[in-house]
């Protein structure tokens, strides 16, 4: 007979299902961040900040909404504003109503980049994530994660990097 596992180390079960998420964690971000430079010359992060403001009403976010999109510290997200900025595909402003808040905004140049980005990034998703599985198992995906995100949510001092 086995011994029992100590309450402080995986059993077999549970270290074949964390290496296997902990693998997807490290794989599926650079093989979209490969994607997009290759393509588009964009990294996922930056993919990430135009496609919200390109949902955004207006195309219009307070940096510190955009953070918690991008779950990012507003140090991190400020800096890559900032070359996107450069780059003429966002501008930053000063909220006309209350001028504690900046305001980022997507430009004319940015939507284009969200545009031609989209349908690569959409194709390399549907490869790597949706095709990979049946139907049943993609809803069954959506729940796990939103159980998990919800745990993750749950814990005390734990909230995205904003």
């Amino acid at each position: 007979m086995a011994a029992p596992e100590p309450a402080d180390a995986f059993d077999r079960d549970e270290l074949e299902t964390w290496s296997a998420v902990a693998t997807l964690l490290e794989w599926l971000p650079a093989a979209l961040d490969t994607q997009l430079k290759r393509d588009s010359e964009i990294s996922h992060f930056d993919f990430g900040i135009l496609f919200a403001l390109s949902e955004a009403d207006g195309g219009t976010l307070r940096m510190s909404d955009l953070a918690g999109f991008a779950n990012s510290t507003l140090s991190r997200l400020s800096r890559a504003v900032n070359r996107l900025e450069s780059e003429g595909r966002v501008r930053r402003a000063i909220d006309p109503t209350d001028g504690r808040i900046t305001l980022a905004t997507l430009t004319s140049k940015g939507h284009d980049v969200v545009r031609a980005a989209t349908p690569g990034h959409v194709e390399l998703v549907r490869q790597l994530v949706f095709d990979s599985l049946t139907s049943a198992q993609s809803q069954q995906l959506k729940v796990i994660v939103r159980r998990i995100t919800g745990a993750i949510r749950s814990q005390r001092g734990w909230r995205p990097s904003i």
